[in-house]
């Protein structure tokens, strides 16, 4: 990292291109470990090449080459960090899972405790709760039932769900609370059910028997989440007709919510014959308290765009945010400000006052080292003269391809 982007939009705010974006990693990155667990029965389509899946991937085809005791080091890649603390205990040998100093920070204890009670060896190499683990390698399964939090990340209820099929006595999972992020668990399942894994869902408890997977591929779906930067780009621009080939339909990814919500901010979706595509249409807000508890990762998105349109909008859902790649909360409110804009909690619900909005000729934002700050607030160019983005790179977590695709859709990027 280290350079920085220096983001422009020069004469009329009209865009009309179209952008094939990568594969999801949300989908790619379950579809690796699920392919993994069926020593290879199961096969990928399409995979991504956001950073995260390039290295769960590199990681992944280093286990398989038997070394028994070697340390796994997923850098700043959060999802890796949850799906393989769940998929190492399987394996033969003695591992230390380790990631960068932020990693080191954010909390793993709630799916390494489920672990430990079902029977797998782990402990903390640093902080209690957090990584590094030590894991030990196959654990010995002393039961087929586990309570876990359903309120903290859907990521370690996922993780469970996967390695549930090659457990000697399945798994059953009992979960606490409400679920966040459902439309993730939804996904989880029904990838493994492509690749011939059967569940029963009864009220809190999510079951899976010891089965065997079936000879499948997996077809990995452009990602929704790349997408949601278009419909704000869309909704920002005076006019524009953005295509978007291949996302489906009926999609996996609780993020393809992002048309609905963007109705609202003047951004219609139309079915394409190879995809979908963008259109300018009036802007209808409404003062209605929008749950984004089920698409967490479309917040910043959401929140940077309604702020940019001057709408005092209030969210709820947020409660994730704090413990992602950086407190994403406080990122926002800290860069908001810099437009004059707040974003106040009052309990669980965070509403933004645009009252005081101004967009300086050139602003600098930082990203914290989280791409999705970088990608949130890069649409901000079609409101400012200049716009400079903090460690550009960091976009390659999920979007390696973020500032070329800008640069297609007219917007000029220069590395500085």
């Amino acid at each position: 990292m280290g350079k920085n982007a220096f983001v422009s939009f020069i004469g009329e705010k009209h865009i009309d291109t179209e952008i094939c974006l990568t594969g999801s990693k949300s989908e790619c990155n379950r579809a690796l470990i699920i392919s993994a667990l069926s020593e290879g029965t199961v096969g990928i389509e399409n995979m991504s090449d956001a950073a995260d899946t390039v290295t769960l991937k590199r990681i992944l085809d280093q286990l398989s080459s038997g070394n028994a005791h070697q340390t796994v080091d997923v850098g700043p890649a959060g999802t890796a960090m949850r799906f393989l603390t769940a998929f190492l205990p399987t394996r033969t040998g003695e591992f230390t899972l380790t990631g960068t100093e932020r990693m080191k920070k954010r909390p793993i204890g709630i799916l390494s405790e489920a672990l430990r009670d079902i029977g797998a060896d782990i402990s903390y190499a640093e902080e209690q709760g957090f990584p590094p683990l030590r894991i030990k390698g196959p654990f010995q399964q002393r039961t087929d039932t586990v309570r876990i939090k359903g309120d903290v990340s859907s990521q370690y209820i996922s993780a469970l769900l996967m390695i549930a099929p090659t457990l000697p006595l399945g798994l059953t999972l009992q979960i606490e609370g409400e679920l966040t992020s459902l439309p993730y668990v939804n996904m989880t399942l029904d990838m493994l059910k492509e690749a011939g894994v059967s569940h029963h869902w009864n009220g809190n408890e999510i079951s899976i028997p010891k089965q065997q997977f079936k000879a499948a591929t997996l077809s990995v779906e452009p990602d929704w989440s790349a997408a949601s930067y278009w419909y704000s780009i869309a909704a920002l621009a005076h006019k524009a007709k953005i295509a978007l080939p291949y996302l489906k339909d009926k999609s996996l990814q609780g993020d393809s919510r992002i048309r609905s919500i963007m109705e609202a901010f003047g951004v219609s979706t139309q079915r394409q014959q190879n995809g979908i595509a963008l259109e300018s249409c009036p802007k209808q807000f409404s003062n209605d308290l929008l749950d984004l508890k089920d698409c967490p990762d479309l917040a910043q998105t959401i929140i940077v765009c309604a702020a940019a349109l001057r709408q005092n909008l209030s969210f709820t859902g947020l409660e994730t945010l704090k413990i992602k790649e950086t407190d994403r909360i406080k990122a926002l409110q800290t860069e908001l400000a810099k437009l004059g804009v707040t974003l106040a909690a009052d309990g669980l619900v965070y509403t933004l006052n645009c009252d005081n909005l101004h967009f300086p000729e050139r602003v600098t934002f930082s990203t914290y080292e989280d791409h999705r700050m970088a990608m949130a607030f890069a649409p901000l160019s079609l409101c400012i003269k200049e716009v400079v983005l903090e460690e550009m790179d960091v976009v390659e977590k999920s979007y390696p391809a973020f500032w070329n695709d800008l640069q297609k859709a007219g917007f000029t990027v220069t590395e500085i």
